[in-house]
């Protein structure tokens, strides 16, 4: 993984808060900082349960067998970590034998009644994910897919079915659980569900894609090991995360995370609940949204070139796609496109990127900081994912915010069940 800052026009050098991002590092790794009971992360690529991880492997080859699809029932990290590492590592239509499908996310009922209606009488398996068990919206889900699990394959049965990642020891969904005799997989109390995709939140579903879950972590074991000095000069999570501050500081508002892959996408919807909901608190923090080019350069893309100069834009670029192919020859030429005959179709979309970061940054003067990964493999995943872990992290705590939790989430859900006459 690379980070290139040239094109970020910055006016301060990263280097000059070489201090303080020591003194914020040491806070973090020695767990006095703000929400400091919510870091597990930061040593789960040493620390994660080995046992645990050999039971994930082995459910999701029992789930691989007995099952077509897979019903993932959970919201914000209870999903969107497994989607992303899913769609990033297999593409949006990848030819595995077992179906994925996400629901609990959503209150929209048409949604919910067509899942339902797509996988009754199929063979399906669910893995329901919260830590407390009443999230509304991963609960009314549950109790709908339950008592299809149970009417399919009966009440005696449907216990070999469900699967349930919860909380260790408490809570609603762990007693459920406990009475039904469902597999239970852990959340651990000091990991939130932003940073919770290297658990079994995310391990569970992302193995029963068939993807190397060993491959994953030993990318997040190695982006542990490549950042976990303060040195800035060494630590390109750490850079990311002043140049971001740098930016703000010269008048940005909104940071667009950009991919020129499609299978990409998720992994910009996990970013922004990442980024979001970890550093946008006390009237603080970037906005983050995101696009997909060339796509959006039809759309967003006019607005990040003329538009409000309250943008900049960090870039993820694949050196190496899934897949790729040759642009063929046509002798009639009707189409004008011979001019591309013979060339890759991913090396057209490297030349898109780069005619892009050209006009955005030379003639829009939108600063762009490029990342780079070589691939999209589980290990480039789970490296990434750490990486975006540490550089929040440091960001956040560089304005003084709680990185790790979320008070103004609660704020609808305290409007809604008044709403809904919960007691």
């Amino acid at each position: 993984m690379k980070l290139n800052l040239e094109k970020a026009l910055l006016t301060e050098s990263v280097f000059d808060y070489q201090e303080e991002v020591a003194r914020l590092h040491e806070m973090l790794h020695n767990k006095t900082g703000k929400g400091n009971d919510f870091v597990g992360w930061v040593d789960w690529p040493n620390t994660y349960d080995k046992e645990e991880f050999e039971r994930i492997k082995k459910a999701a080859a029992d789930i691989r067998e007995k099952a077509d699809i897979l019903v993932v029932c959970g919201i914000g990290g209870s999903y969107l970590g497994a989607r992303a590492a899913i769609e990033m590592i297999n593409g949006l239509y990848s030819d595995d034998k077992l179906e994925i499908i996400f629901l609990g996310n959503t209150f929209s009922s048409t949604y919910i009644s067509q899942v339902l209606n797509y996988v009754k009488g199929k063979r399906f398996v669910v893995n329901v994910i919260s830590k407390s068990g009443t999230t509304t919206e991963t609960s009314i889900a549950f109790r709908l897919l339950k008592q299809m699990v149970e009417e399919q394959y009966g009440k005696e049965n449907a216990h070999n079915y469900i699967y349930a990642t919860t909380d260790k020891a408490k809570g609603t969904l762990k007693n459920l659980a406990n009475v039904e005799g469902y597999e239970t997989f852990v959340i651990p109390d000091d990991i939130g569900g932003r940073f919770s995709v290297t658990t079994a939140v995310g391990l569970l579903p992302i193995a029963c894609a068939g993807i190397d879950i060993d491959e994953l972590m030993r990318g997040a074991k190695d982006a542990f090991d490549a950042f976990s000095t303060p040195d800035l000069k060494e630590n390109i999570a750490y850079q990311y995360a002043v140049a971001r501050r740098i930016l703000e500081k010269q008048g940005k508002s909104a940071e667009m995370f950009v991919s020129y892959e499609l299978q990409m996408a998720m992994v910009a919807e996990w970013w922004k609940q990442l980024f979001g909901e970890s550093e946008g608190k006390d009237g603080k923090g970037l906005l983050p949204y995101s696009g997909t080019f060339s796509t959006d350069l039809h759309s967003l893309g006019q607005f990040v070139q003329e538009g409000t100069k309250m943008v900049f834009e960090t870039v993820i670029n694949v050196d190496k796609p899934t897949l790729d192919i040759t642009f063929p020859e046509d002798k009639d030429n009707l189409d004008n496109m011979n001019y591309l005959a013979g060339k890759s179709v991913h090396w057209v979309n490297q030349m898109a990127a780069q005619g892009t970061l050209e006009a955005h940054v030379d003639t829009g003067s939108v600063p762009n900081i490029l990342v780079s990964i070589p691939d999209m493999s589980a290990y480039s995943f789970g490296y990434m994912t750490y990486f975006f872990f540490k550089a929040i992290a440091m960001t956040s705590y560089m304005i003084d915010i709680n990185p790790f939790n979320q008070p103004g989430v609660e704020v609808y859900k305290k409007n809604m069940f008044k709403l809904l006459g919960k007691n």
